[in-house]
């Protein structure tokens, strides 16, 4: 089977997909800022990504396993085999490096979370005590912290609805490789079960060679030499009338 029909290049042409969008992904959380909503939103797209991707590596994984209980069947070989499991490994070496980075970058912009949810009721705090004359600059100020909350709100809504459109589109190429996946399952299984129905005929058909040749010897033995001569004439004599009917008729 060649690499462009092989289920297993297909599958992996597109995790390698994901993988380098995923590295693209982190290298620009890396360069964004961290008191910024574009990095937790960047930071949110990398942990779903990681997570689709290792559940994909797992089903590649799986289906290793299953052609490696008969390789020649599926037309590869141990070396071939070693090949798909470094791959699948690097793969996920890959993966696992970015998670890290991602699980560290979660607490941070936790931290950052709260100081910023604390910087807003700072801002959102009217001071109800101060005397007639800061009356109008306190209300100036309130203005701008009102603007600045209804800014951010803003700015995070449109950050969640461009997520959801991602994870929409990360949730289908997820279904296509299941798909692809399920597949691969099927027909596995089914080539499975047709290499016991051989093996069942092959077995069947050396019974009955085996019956066929003890049943001649018995002939043979019991036809003397004479008898055993009569017979390879008439068998000789036999196949060259075959042959001139065939070939001269």
């Amino acid at each position: 089977m060649s690499s462009a029909q092989d289920p297993f290049y297909i599958v992996k042409e597109e995790i390698q997909e994901s993988i380098d969008k995923l590295q693209n992904t982190f290298h620009l959380w890396e360069k964004t800022p961290s008191n910024t909503g574009e990095r937790v939103h960047l930071l949110k797209e990398l942990t779903a990504s990681c997570e689709s991707i290792e559940w994909q590596v797992d089903e590649l994984d799986k289906a290793i396993s299953v052609a490696a209980k008969d390789p020649s069947w599926y037309g590869i070989n141990e070396v071939e085999l070693d090949k798909r499991r470094r791959w699948t490994s690097t793969a996920r070496t890959q993966v696992g490096t970015v998670k890290k980075a991602v699980d560290s970058g979660k607490q941070q912009s936790n931290l950052v979370g709260t100081s910023l949810n604390g910087t807003r009721q700072e801002l959102m705090r009217l001071p109800n005590d101060r005397s007639h004359q800061a009356g109008q600059s306190n209300q100036y100020r309130a203005q701008d912290n009102d603007d600045f909350v209804s800014s951010e709100t803003d700015r995070q809504m449109l950050l969640i609805k461009q997520q959801d459109e991602e994870l929409d589109e990360l949730s289908a190429s997820v279904e296509r490789i299941g798909g692809v996946g399920l597949t691969i399952h099927d027909e596995l299984i089914g080539q499975e079960r047709i290499l016991e129905d051989l093996s069942l005929e092959m077995d069947s058909t050396t019974n009955r060679l085996d019956f066929v040749q003890k049943k001649v010897a018995m002939v043979m033995k019991k036809v003397s030499a004479k008898g055993q001569i009569m017979m390879i004439a008439f068998l000789v004599l036999l196949f060259i009338v075959l042959f001139v009917l065939v070939f001269f008729t």
